[in-house]
């Protein structure tokens, strides 16, 4: 084999090598996707849970009557807000 074939030999080989380490880090970089979608999702699940037992926690202090002064004007506040709501949403379906 002369010297030239040899060089091309080697360049193939490590080309061969290069292809297989690129779709070793294609399947990698895939999974990595499919793992960061998963962790996304299930951190708006665990919001969606978290705001849930936010409410759960401020309906069992009204209905306890452990509220102070703060807490009281926020759910006031609230109440106010959800009230403006349905308002404005009767307002658009008079329309």
């Amino acid at each position: 084999m002369s010297s030239t074939e040899q060089h091309l030999k080697r360049i193939q080989n490590k080309l061969q090598l290069l292809l297989k380490e690129h779709i070793a880090v294609q399947k990698e970089n895939a999974k990595l996707k499919e793992d960061l979608k998963d962790a996304e999702q299930k951190i708006v699940t665990q919001q969606k849970n978290m705001d849930q037992l936010k409410q759960q926690v401020s309906i069992l202090k009204v209905t306890s009557g452990d509220m102070s002064a703060a807490d009281k004007k926020d759910f006031e506040k609230r109440i106010n807000g959800y009230l403006k709501e349905i308002d404005r949403c009767i307002t658009m379906l008079g329309q």
